[in-house]
């Protein structure tokens, strides 16, 4: 593999240069930020090359990725520095004794290198072995999970993570290929699931095997719980008057941080069955974006996966 070799392009960036801006009384030169989904870097060189005192710690699970990463920002010398690990992992051990950031990104979307590089079966383009495991340390692979979950089970999971509207004609045509034969490349999960849907549904604007990976993806490196619990043990390390930045690329993601950050800027946090306020009614956090920041046209046309990107930004008080 050349290292070198960038194929991620990251989405929303000048948006997220623009919102995640270290400006103001609280950064003054000693600016510090946390990138929670350093992938290849392309967001953490964009921030250092335009804000030139601000210091990074970026964050990954997959050490051949970040490798990539260090390589691309070694230029930057100690304003850049790196921890290997979930995110969530991460800031739920979060020391008290450490420098707390004043802004905060997580780009939850998957990068070009895991379909491009990676060879752990993400893309049903290619003939890989089945695995699409983020941090290869991880306990579940997508093979196990196809080979071994229940046709209920397997039909919930596409359903729930990722709307697929055939997902039980799907569960049933994996369960009934598992029988003949173990299903281990990427390839073949793919021609079982076009074979499954109805005619119509094979020429659409997407591949139709599209849902059912992302769904599995999801479930094999427990993408949703680790996003919930991460915002939260995340917004109690971020300095007070610092931002968070949260892109997310599928509506059940985006539906997590929404609310979120919607509690986060109630003025009463009290329990509806609460006659009268106890929480003091002080907004813990102010909604920079009341709306989701969407991609330009042009850049959805110069770079597809931004299509389905959206921002949110919120500044804690």
């Amino acid at each position: 593999m050349n290292v070198l070799n960038i194929v991620h392009k990251p989405v929303l960036l000048n948006e997220c240069l623009d919102y995640l801006s270290p400006v103001g009384e609280i950064y003054e030169k000693n600016a510090f930020m946390i990138d929670s989904t350093l992938g290849e870097g392309g967001h953490s060189e964009a921030f250092l090359q335009k804000f030139e005192t601000l210091r990074i710690l970026g964050l990954d699970a997959d050490p051949k990725i970040q490798e990539k990463a260090k390589i691309r920002l070694e230029c930057f010398g100690r304003r850049m520095s790196f921890f290997r690990g979930w995110f969530n992992d991460f800031y739920a051990n979060f020391s008290s004794d450490s420098e707390k950031p004043h802004l905060i990104l997580f780009d939850l979307g998957i990068s070009v290198f895991h379909y491009e590089e990676s060879e752990r079966g993400f893309s049903f383009r290619l003939d890989e072995k089945l695995d699409m495991r983020l941090n290869p340390d991880s306990i579940i692979s997508a093979e196990e999970l196809v080979n071994t979950f229940k046709e209920k089970d397997l039909a919930d999971l596409f359903f729930n993570y990722s709307e697929e509207r055939y997902s039980r004609r799907i569960a049933k045509a994996i369960v009934e290929a598992r029988k003949a034969s173990k299903i281990v490349s990427s390839k073949v999960l793919a021609d079982v699931i076009y074979d499954a849907v109805p005619s119509q549904y094979r020429h659409g604007a997407i591949h139709p095997a599209t849902k059912s990976f992302q769904a599995i993806r999801i479930a094999v490196n427990s993408e949703t719980e680790r996003i919930e619990k991460a915002l939260k043990d995340a917004f109690l390390v971020l300095e007070n008057g610092g931002k968070m930045g949260v892109i997310t690329f599928h509506s059940g993601e985006d539906r997590i941080v929404k609310n979120y950050f919607r509690d986060l800027a109630k003025k009463c946090i009290c329990p509806p069955e609460v006659a009268v306020c106890q929480c003091g009614g002080k907004p813990r956090a102010e909604l920079l974006t009341r709306k989701p920041v969407l991609p330009s046209a042009k850049e959805v046309e110069e770079n597809s996966p931004s299509r389905s990107a959206k921002l949110r930004v919120i500044r804690k008080k």
